[in-house]
């Protein structure tokens, strides 16, 4: 038999207006984002897709949006939610330096276009060749773990783009591809990965 993973982004976030604790870095405030209504009902009705039915295990982002939407997960699988801090995002950091390399870029993500430059990061931010390095390390933990199971990962979009590079190429639209399908990794997202042993044999996006 196969193992079998869940990679799940986590659902729509609430638009925060007005203004902020300025003693709360950026970093503070991405991990407390909250789901927004129709964030919420899209985890719920996310949970009750057939292919997340029986689940072994779920890990999670400790970021408060990953754990709002995996909690759904785990009610109908009768299970506890696992925690891995290399399941956070990827961090962001300096915001000005973010503006500055976004500033010549034809998309309005910059997780997509650190597709295209890997090694760019700010001065305290995270590249996504860093990234990719913990999420991978994670995930082959899991594989060696939990052999032809069914395992959940509730994560963000980043930290899923930058280990989907482990197997895609980046296209024209700076999308991943995956044996020519384009990946539309939003929120949330439900994409399903196959495996022999570490080898992956099948990635399918199921939402």
């Amino acid at each position: 038999m196969n193992s079998i993973v869940y990679l799940i982004r986590h659902a729509d976030t609430i638009d925060e207006n007005g203004i902020r604790n300025t003693n709360e870095t950026s970093q503070m405030i991405n991990e407390k984002e909250v789901l927004s209504i129709k964030g919420e009902k899209d985890s719920k009705k996310l949970s009750q897709n057939e292919e997340l039915k029986n689940i072994d295990i779920i890990w999670c982002s400790s970021y408060t949006r990953a754990k709002q939407t995996a909690k759904y997960i785990a009610s109908e699988n009768n299970l506890e939610i696992n925690f891995d801090y290399r399941l956070s995002e990827r961090k962001l950091g300096n915001l000005k330096e973010i503006a500055e390399f976004m500033s010549d870029k034809k998309t309005r993500d910059p997780s997509q276009e650190q597709l295209l430059y890997p090694k760019f990061k700010t001065s305290d931010g995270e590249s996504a060749e860093e990234t990719n390095k913990r999420m991978t390390d994670f995930l082959n933990e899991v594989l060696d773990k939990y052999k032809e199971k069914r395992v959940a990962i509730v994560s963000h979009g980043g930290s899923i783009k930058f280990l989907l590079l482990n197997w895609c190429t980046v296209n024209k639209n700076v999308k991943l591809e995956y044996k020519s399908q384009e990946l539309n990794i939003t929120s949330p997202c439900l994409l399903k990965l196959t495996f022999n042993e570490k080898e992956l044999i099948n990635l399918e996006q199921i939402l």
